[in-house]
């Protein structure tokens, strides 16, 4: 036993990674080449199993979005000396045609939309304050640190390649439910409130660098909870942190983000 919780900590230490904007040490034991391979499979998964849209305005804008958000993130990653946190991503944005309030990105930069989020979006910069979120959740690697917690969980940390390669439908459902992807597709399992965080304050800066004004942000989580009609939020939300502490979050974390926007709007 002494022996199994060895390996599993030299693992973990030498998986240790750093999150970008926010400096948070994390434990990702799977590399990101191999996150981004099942990536490519599972994406296309649910896209076949999915009526996908294309060529309708709605899908327009949620590619001609990502795109800008993709670009600010990959700039920002630069400047920052990371950017080799996305040089492997190959980005794909998709609307399915599901009533379903949700979004989800994949490793290497494979992003889902659901017609159901659509109208609380409303318009091109809500579509931002969910694009930003949900990239900043796959740059932040939330998914493969999940999905490591689970292995070593359920595996004890050790022979993590052999249980990868040995085991594929265990893996392919922990893939799935550390991307926010259950089993109906439309449905999101919760990241952790640590998590929701981050990736609210990364996705903050990632919109406004990308021009649109992260002031929306907070706005867009006002419908999200007007949504829930004051009862359980919607399934694209984690079921914490609460809608008044998410908001409160959002605006104390403003300042930063704002300087981004406003450099934006002068052409810096």
């Amino acid at each position: 036993m002494r022996k199994l919780v060895l390996t599993a900590l030299i693992i973990a230490l030498g998986a240790c990674k750093t999150v970008p904007l926010t400096g948070r040490k994390q434990v990702a034991l799977i590399p990101g080449a191999q996150m981004n391979a099942m990536a490519v499979d599972q994406y296309q998964q649910v896209l076949s199993e999915s009526k996908v849209i294309k060529g309708t305005p709605q899908a327009q804008m949620v590619e001609r979005v990502g795109r800008k958000i993709a670009a600010a993130v990959e700039r920002y990653l630069t400047q920052k000396g990371h950017a080799d946190m996305v040089k492997d991503f190959k980005w794909e944005f998709a609307l399915i045609d599901e009533n379903v309030a949700n979004a989800w990105c994949m490793p290497g930069g494979k992003v889902a939309f659901y017609t159901g989020i659509m109208g609380i979006c409303q318009d091109e910069a809500g579509i931002a304050v969910v694009m930003g979120h949900e990239i900043a959740h796959a740059v932040a690697s939330h998914g493969s640190e999940r999905m490591s917690q689970g292995l070593i969980q359920q595996m004890g940390g050790v022979a993590l390649q052999v249980a990868i390669k040995d085991q594929p439908e265990k893996t392919q459902s922990l893939y799935m439910t550390a991307y926010g992807i259950g089993s109906q597709y439309g449905a999101m399992l919760p990241f952790s409130r640590l998590h929701e965080s981050e990736a609210d304050k990364m996705g903050l800066v990632f919109m406004g660098m990308a021009g649109y004004d992260p002031r929306e942000a907070p706005k867009f989580w006002e419908r999200m909870a007007a949504q829930s009609g004051g009862s359980q939020p919607p399934e694209f939300m984690s079921t914490h942190p609460s809608h008044s502490t998410r908001i409160k979050d959002l605006n104390a974390n403003m300042g930063e983000a704002m300087k981004y926007y406003l450099q934006t709007q002068q052409g810096q």
